[in-house]
Order: C-alpha cells, then structure tokens, then sequence
C-alpha cells in the first residue's frame, strides 16, 4: 500500500468509553440502515444531511467535531464537498450504495448517470470506502478504491417477529415507478390490493406501514442484477418476499428464504395462490426472518467500525497524506 502514512491522527475514545460512530446521508433512504441504539463499543448518532438541497458541508463538518465523533460513516460518499473531510479530526467510511456497472455486463443509461454521481466523490475524503455489491467494485475503484463489499445493514427497530397473515395478505411495494417494475405490477394492482409507496417512506410511518404488511415485492428498477437492501428490511420485518433474481444473494436461497419471480405472470400466480391459502408460504417467512438476523445493524455495525479502525492504525490512510499538505 505505496504512499499511506502510517499512525493517522484521531480522536480516541477515553479508555472504557465507547467508540462515537456519526451516520451521515438523506434520513429518509438510510436512518433504516444505521445503528441508532448503544451498544458495548459504539455510541451511534445520525446526521440527517442531503447534498444540493441547502445543506451546508461546512456546519455538518463542525456539527461532527463539536459532538467528537470518532469514526464517520458516510452513505454515498459523493455527497460529501471535495476537501471537506480532509483534515476531519475521525476515521471516514464512505459507503457506495447505488448501483453500477459490473464487470463485463452491460451498458445501461441508468447506470451510466449513477458512476456520473460517484464520479463526485473526493477520496480523499475517506479513509476507507466499501461498496453495496462486489459486482461493482472495479468501476466505483476508479473514483475511489473499495476496501470491502458488504450489504446496508438494517436498523434494529425493523425486525419483528412473523405474525399470522390476513386474509388476504397485505401486499407492499415500496420503490418509485419505471417502466420495468410497471411491466410487473399494472395487472398485480388491477386484481390485488397492492399498497405501492413511491418515495418518502420512513422512520415511524415505515415500521407502521411494515407491522400492516404481510407480503412486500422487490422489483429491480430497471432490466439488470442487483441486490436491493428493501429485500432485508422486509425480511426483518417478517414479510413474505417475492422478488426478482438477486445478485448477489448475500446468502438468501430462492424457494428457502424468498420466493422468486422472472415474469409478471409469475407474479400473478403467487398472488392468486396466496389470496386463496394465505398460510402457504409461512414456512418460507420464517426462513427468510432468521436470515435477516445477521443483517441486524447492532451485529454488523460494531464488526465493520472495529475491522475499520484496526485497518487503518495498522496500515494508515492515503487521507493523512491530504491532510499533510492541506492549507
């Protein structure tokens, strides 16, 4: 690792006292996959901060110093001014969450705009950068290099245990309209009663929305794999999953944990054979509730913060070198 500094400067925790964890990005698409409560080692708060609305780097930056965070973790790390976090007194964890171009696949517009977002991101910013999928991880190293991949971790307060369904089951989805998921839902809202939220959803409405649900579909957006992180708040939420292929699986099986579709008219047989035996697939929810435990935001959060400022002492940061040569 050429050109690292070794020893970063930071602001340590007292000994015995926990480690000061901020969360920063839009609240309404990521407070449901950060910590919020304390655990043994982190003392976690959010930081509710959208780029190009207003919101000033300056005041979030003096917000983060006056509260001693030690470690900053970032959701889409392009939203974060070039420089801004250069002489940040904390570790910095930017997290790459959008979809991109993979490895040999296909080109798409969609995806073409979404590195055009990434492309904003200032590495040195970031001490370390990880990334949703690792499909992805060769276009987002050319804006910044990824140090691991991981799914969004999801928010403690989401999981519930498996209640019995409705009959009918309440059916959900959650994600703003395209023409690819229109394909899928248009003859599912003609003939169920489909409960479609497009934006805006979160905080204490999305866990009373969630407790009133017992099926949620997952549709990509557009035509290509990728691995939405509403398939492991449903789960946690003990919701019966129906979605399209995902990939990576993060270790959720087809036909065990959720059950998957490829074409609307699959989606309409479910639908039917759920309206008629509601209890069908409860066997399925179970299964896909347990596996959303190792999701749980107080499991995954203090692992990547300790791997994180372990990384860093021991290998230094290409940051430190910034912040040398920084005004």
């Amino acid at each position: 690792m050429g050109g690292l500094l070794y020893g970063p400067a930071m602001r340590e925790p007292r000994f015995g006292e926990p480690t000061r964890v901020a969360f920063v990005g839009q609240e309404t698409y990521f407070a449901q996959c950060a910590l919020h409560a304390p655990t043994r080692d982190l003392k976690p708060r959010f930081f509710d901060f959208r780029a190009g609305v207003g919101d000033d780097v300056t005041a979030l930056r003096d917000a983060l110093a006056d509260w001693g965070a030690h470690v900053v973790v970032v959701f889409r790390p392009e939203i974060i001014a070039p420089g801004a976090f250069v002489t940040l007194d904390a570790i910095t964890l930017g997290f790459v969450t959008e979809p991109l171009k993979r490895s040999g696949g296909d080109e798409h517009p969609d995806l073409e705009w979404r590195e055009s977002e990434l492309a904003l991101t200032d590495p040195a910013n970031f001490d370390r950068v990880v990334a949703f999928d690792p499909h992805v991880v060769a276009t987002a190293d050319r804006h910044a290099r990824v140090w691991r991949s991981l799914p969004l971790p999801v928010d403690d307060r989401l999981y519930a245990p498996v209640a019995p369904s409705a009959a009918p089951p309440r059916i959900l989805f959650v994600g703003y309209s395209t023409d690819h998921r229109e394909r899928f839902l248009i003859n599912a809202k003609h003939e169920y009663d489909v409960l479609h939220y497009a934006h805006g959803l979160h905080g204490d409405e999305l866990r009373d929305v969630f407790a009133r649900t017992d099926v949620a579909l997952n549709l990509h957006g557009e035509p290509y794999p990728s691995f939405e992180n509403r398939v492991l708040l449903h789960l946690a939420a003990g919701h019966l999953v129906i979605s399209e292929p995902l990939d990576p699986t993060y270790g959720l099986e087809a036909g065990i944990d959720f059950l998957e579709i490829r074409r609307p008219d699959e989606l309409m047989t479910l639908l039917y054979q759920l309206k008629r035996r509601p209890e069908t697939f409860e066997r399925v929810r179970h299964r896909g509730r347990a596996k959303a435990d190792d999701y749980r935001a107080s499991r995954v959060w203090p692992r990547i913060v300790g791997d994180l400022l372990a990384d860093v002492r021991t290998f230094g940061s290409a940051r430190d070198a910034s912040a040398a040569s920084a005004p």
